[in-house]
């Protein structure tokens, strides 16, 4: 039986966001998107690890693990627990409300919010043949101090994802102002030159998921050296194998950038069986 309810707020099904929450106000929060399988989240551990760290970041006092936890059972039933059902939830973290001006309060009390959504449908051919992306012309700006963090000012992702309509395309490469791979808007970037598997350095801009963490963890029993460094687009599009990874779908090969194609290799459906996302 579904839930009726697809929202909580500070633990209460029945509350509304103030218009004054500088989350509304100014995307002053974060938020993290997870897998809920069984009515739980998938790696909890780490995701909430980088909830704390990226509310660190802009100094927010992150809600505690138990507190988290509490919602999500309130927002997932038992039936749910019970089953093998594969839903999302989506964590937001706001510095509360606060007064007209980018100064916030000297004491505030964070907003929490808890949205449950279904799982993505994702085509067949995309774990067979891999996916297609757009090269975005929107570029990233640099700001060290938010670089890696998920925070909610995702203008840039916004303008990015407006530039393509095409349905064959299933994301789109974010470059930074001086060219250099990023990211997607949706997922993190890896590229294969033989053993070594190169990821974008994310020191000044971009988001660092827990999926790519986890790559890199795991590339090491697979005798493949990670390298976290620059990569200009020119480099990436000759690498021997490209992968794109997020926490909904795991990994997917790239099948094709512009007139660039790479044919179908195993690397991806690796790390989505290591991954558990097969």
């Amino acid at each position: 039986m579904y839930h009726t309810h697809t929202y909580l707020i500070n633990g209460d099904f029945n509350q509304s966001i103030s218009p004054l929450d500088r989350g509304f106000t100014y995307g002053d929060g974060v938020f993290r998107t997870m897998v809920m399988r069984s009515g739980l989240p998938v790696n909890w551990p780490l995701h909430y690890q980088k909830l704390v760290a990226d509310c660190a970041a802009i100094g927010i006092v992150c809600p505690s693990a138990e507190l988290l936890m509490s919602d999500f059972l309130q927002l997932f039933s038992i039936e749910d627990i019970d089953s093998e059902k594969q839903e999302v939830a989506k964590i937001i973290v706001t510095r509360g409300e606060g007064e007209r001006g980018y100064k916030p309060p000297a004491v505030t009390t964070p907003t929490r919010v808890i949205i449950r959504s279904a799982m993505p449908q994702y085509s067949k051919d995309y774990y067979v043949a891999g996916v297609q992306l757009h090269v975005c012309n929107t570029r990233l700006a640099s700001q060290v101090k938010l670089a890696g963090v998920k925070h909610l000012n995702r203008i840039e992702n916004i303008l990015a994802r407006m530039e393509w309509r095409d349905e064959s395309i299933f994301d789109g490469v974010l470059l930074d102002q001086q060219g250099g791979v990023i990211e997607c808007t949706m997922s993190n970037i890896f590229a294969r030159f033989d053993k070594v598997l190169v990821t974008p350095d994310l020191s000044e801009c971009g988001v660092s998921g827990i999926t790519r963490q986890r790559i890199c963890d795991l590339s090491s029993t697979l005798n493949l050296t990670v390298e976290v460094t620059q990569l200009s687009l020119s480099r990436m599009m000759q690498a021997d194998e490209l992968i794109i990874c997020n926490s909904l779908y795991g990994a997917f090969q790239v099948a094709k950038i512009g007139d660039k194609t790479w044919g179908q290799q195993s690397l991806a459906k690796t790390f989505r069986n290591l991954l558990a996302y097969d």
